[in-house]
């Protein structure tokens, strides 16, 4: 594995103080996966959480989700989930644009991503914060937005004893006949799930949700499922057309308290 050090760095003006942040090459069977790690200054351990990244991949604003996080006091892994596609799956501002190289890039690997290798790349995060005293390897969490919904919930119940906390964000296809699809599993689950829908979301429309509902209340599972009104897909990202700011401070105050409960 390798380090790239970072000096410390104040981040955004919502913080409370200076991180410590690394970007990491972490061995795994596929290849060295680009982690980006932040956490508070201090020996900790922190409670160690995963955020899984988005279709257009890791950027700017992901960056800055990840330490708002660490800065609430958690040690963050945030992994480039395309990494076995090559080193050069980070695109610019127009990886949204259809028709555009980044976009057509994106997609010619974003189409072929399933859950099992991803659980794979779980288990690798697992196995890192069991072997960094900074982190507390009994408390995970773990988050995902659009693609990275059903992985986080799929993590949850591929490692139940494990992940103590998982939350989608307008995660897409959360029922659909993929292999260990969330709606498949949601009994197998232990730790608090936390499932946020928007209401106007052509990747989740609301007649799915409404059948996730019903799933979820049928398995015994702990948590909720939560409509976002009068929301689009994406409104928790600064950076896109459809962000809602009330909205994505409740996002960030439901998933920071889930995490908080963790240790609780």
């Amino acid at each position: 594995m390798r380090v790239r050090d970072w000096d410390e760095v104040l981040a955004p003006d919502w913080t409370t103080g200076p991180l410590i942040e690394h970007t990491l090459e972490i061995e795994t069977p596929d290849g060295e996966m680009e982690t980006f790690n932040c956490r508070p200054e201090g020996a900790g351990p922190f409670p160690a959480v995963f955020l899984l990244m988005d279709a257009p991949g890791i950027r700017p604003e992901l960056l800055d989700m990840a330490r708002r996080v660490a800065d609430a006091g958690f040690y963050v892994l945030m992994p480039n989930l395309y990494y076995r596609a090559g080193p050069d799956t980070q695109y610019g501002p127009h990886v949204l644009d259809a028709g555009h190289p980044d976009y057509k890039a994106m997609r010619a690997i974003r189409t072929k991503m399933t859950i099992p290798p991803v659980m794979d790349d779980v288990a690798v995060l697992l196995a890192y914060v069991d072997a960094d005293p900074a982190a507390d390897s009994d408390a995970v969490g773990c988050h995902g937005y659009c693609m990275s919904g059903p992985y986080a919930l799929a993590a949850a119940a591929r490692y139940p004893d494990r992940i103590k906390a998982a939350a989608s964000f307008y995660g897409t296809w959360l029922v659909n006949d993929a292999e260990e699809s969330p709606h498949l599993n949601l009994g197998k689950t232990k730790g608090e799930l936390y499932i946020a829908c928007a209401e106007h979301d052509e990747l989740a429309p609301l007649d799915m949700v409404a059948e996730l509902q019903s799933l979820f209340d049928a398995s015994g599972a702990r948590g909720e499922l939560e409509i976002y009104p009068d929301v689009h897909h994406g409104f928790a990202f600064p950076s896109r057309w459809c962000f809602d700011q009330p909205a994505a401070e409740r996002h960030w105050e439901k998933l920071i308290a889930l995490y908080r409960r963790m240790t609780a």
